[in-house]
C-alpha cells in the first residue's frame, strides 16, 4: 500500500501546522511520499509566502529595494525551524537565494523557493529524504509536462524511499525552473501519485472535503462524501474551488482514488473521488444531486434565421467568429432555426460590435439578440441519469420562488442540469436548489 500526500499552504503556515502534518503522516506507515506547498496565511491579515516572493521580483524589476519583503520571508521560515528545533541551514539557503536574485534570478525560480524551503524543513522534521522537483518533473517548451520522462525519473528516484517533494514547479530540459499556475502544487501531487501508481492520493487542505454548495451563499453546506471525476470536473469548472482543476487528470487516467482531507480535522473522512463507484448509487435515501455550483456575469448571444438549421456549416462559421475573437464558447443551447452562444460577459463587451457585424456578413440577414448579466447554475449528479422528472422538480422549485429561468442546457451524459438566471437571482437560485434537494 502506498499513499501520496499533498499538504497545502494552510497546512504549512506555522510550526503548529507542521506538527499536525507530522502526526498525520506518522499515523499511517503507507504515507511515504509527501508533497508540500509554500507557507500560507496564518490569519486573514497575513501574507502567503508565494505572494511575497512575486512581490520581491516585482520590486527588483523596477529597481526598488525588496529587503523588507525578503526579510519577512526569511523570518517566517526561521521561526518555523527554530520552534520545531530543526537543524536545516536556512541561513545558507537564504544567502544563496539573495545572491541569485542579484544575478537576475527568474520570476519562476524565485517564486518556487517557497515550496523548496517548505520541503527542506518538512523533510528534516519527518526524517524523510528531500527530493527536489527539478530532478524528476520535466516541462516541455510549450508548458506541458513530459509525463513519460517525469514518471520514469520519479519511479527510479523514489524506489524504497520516504520522500518530501516541493510542489508547484519543475524544470525544462535545460534545467531552468518552470512553475505551474497558482495552486499547482495539487498537480505535482497528482503527477507523483500517478507516476508511482499510488493506491490513493490524499490532498490535505483546510476544509473537510468538497462542499455541496458555496458556503458564502449556503450556510454550513454539507460535504460531499463521494464524487466521480466527471462530477468533480463539472463542479470545479463552475467554481467549486477546493483544488486546482487540472489535478484530476493524472490520477483519473489511472483511476487512482483522490481523497480530500482536512489537516485541522484529520478524523473526518473528507471527500473520496473515483472514476466510478460500484455500490448501488440508486438505493433509497441517496440524493440525486451531488453538488451545486455556478458563476455569474455571462452573456448569451442568440442567433436566429428562418431556415438556419438547414444551412450547412452555419454553426461552424459562428464558432470561428467567436474563436477568432478569443472567446471560449461555454454552452450552446439550440432550437430549430435558432441557437445561442454563452460566453463570459466582460470579454464579449469588448468585441460585441465586431462579432455582430461578422455574423451578418457570414450568415446573411440573421437576427442577433444579446442578453447580459446572466448567471449559470448547475445541479450536478451522476444519479440524475435515467431518472424521470428530475428537471421538472428543479424547474418547479425555482418557479415557486419566482426565479425566471433564462436558459436550459444538459450534458449528454445526463450528469448535470444547467440553468441560466439573472445575476440578481443567482444566490437565491443556489439556496433554493440546496434547500429543496439536499436538506
Amino acid at each position: 500500500m502506498l499513499k501520496v500526500l499533498k499538504f497545502g499552504g494552510s497546512s504549512m503556515a506555522s510550526a503548529a501546522q507542521y506538527a499536525k502534518v507530522k502526526a498525520i503522516v506518522e499515523a499511517d506507515d503507507s504515507r511515504r511520499v509527501v508533497v508540500v506547498s509554500a507557507a500560507g496565511k496564518r490569519t486573514k491579515e497575513d501574507h502567503k509566502i508565494t505572494d511575497l516572493l512575486y512581490l520581491c521580483h516585482a520590486h527588483m524589476r523596477y529597481g526598488v529595494s525588496c529587503d523588507s519583503v525578503f526579510g519577512m520571508i526569511r523570518q517566517r521560515y526561521l521561526e518555523i525551524r527554530d520552534e520545531l528545533g530543526l537543524k536545516t541551514d536556512l541561513e545558507g539557503e537564504f544567502e544563496r537565494i539573495r545572491a541569485d536574485m542579484e544575478n537576475n534570478l527568474s520570476e519562476a525560480a524565485l517564486a518556487s523557493r517557497g515550496e523548496y524551503l517548505s520541503a527542506r524543513l518538512m523533510a528534516d522534521y519527518l526524517g524523510f529524504e528531500f527530493l527536489d522537483a527539478v530532478q524528476w518533473l520535466r516541462f516541455r517548451l510549450d508548458g506541458t509536462v513530459d509525463q513519460d520522462w517525469s514518471y520514469a525519473a520519479l519511479r527510479e528516484l523514489a524506489a524504497g524511499k520516504k520522500l518530501v517533494i516541493p510542489g508547484f514547479y519543475g524544470a525544462l530540459a535545460d534545467g531552468s525552473i518552470r512553475t505551474f499556475t497558482r495552486g499547482g502544487s495539487d498537480i505535482t501531487g497528482a503527477l507523483a501519485a500517478a507516476a508511482l501508481d499510488a493506491d490513493i492520493y490524499e490532498n490535505w487542505t483546510d476544509v473537510s472535503g468538497i462542499l455541496m454548495a458555496d458556503p458564502r451563499i449556503v450556510e454550513n453546506p454539507e460535504p460531499i462524501p463521494r464524487v466521480t471525476y466527471t462530477e468533480l470536473r463539472e463542479l470545479s469548472y463552475l467554481g467549486a474551488q477546493v483544488l486546482h482543476e487540472d489535478t484530476i487528470f493524472p490520477v483519473a487516467e489511472k483511476n487512482i482514488p483522490l481523497n480530500i482531507r482536512n489537516t485541522n480535522d484529520p478524523a473526518h473522512p473528507g471527500t473520496i473521488i473515483m472514476e466510478r463507484f460500484d455500490e448501488d448509487e440508486n438505493a433509497p435515501g441517496r440524493r440525486f444531486i451531488t453538488g451545486i455550483a455556478g458563476k455569474k456575469d455571462y452573456a448569451v448571444v442568440s442567433i436566429s434565421k428562418r431556415g438556419l438549421s438547414s444551412e450547412v456549416g452555419a454553426i461552424r462559421k459562428v464558432f470561428e467568429i467567436f474563436e477568432n475573437h478569443g472567446l471560449a464558447v461555454e454552452y450552446t443551447p439550440n432550437g430549430i432555426d435558432a441557437f445561442s452562444i454563452v460566453v463570459p460577459g466582460a470579454k464579449l463587451e469588448k468585441v460585441l460590435h465586431s462579432i455582430v457585424s461578422l455574423l451578418q456578413e457570414k450568415l446573411g440577414p440573421v437576427e442577433v439578440q444579446v442578453k447580459k448579466d446572466l448567471a449559470i447554475v448547475a445541479a450536478v449528479g451522476r444519479r440524475m441519469a435515467n431518472r424521470p422528472g428530475i428537471s421538472g422538480q428543479i424547474f418547479s422549485a425555482l418557479g415557486d420562488e419566482g426565479i425566471n429561468i433564462r436558459l436550459i442546457s444538459q450534458d449528454p451524459r445526463e450528469v448535470n442540469v444547467i440553468l441560466g438566471v439573472d445575476n440578481a437571482d443567482y444566490a437565491q437560485a443556489v439556496r433554493v436548489l440546496y434547500n429543496s434537494f439536499v436538506k
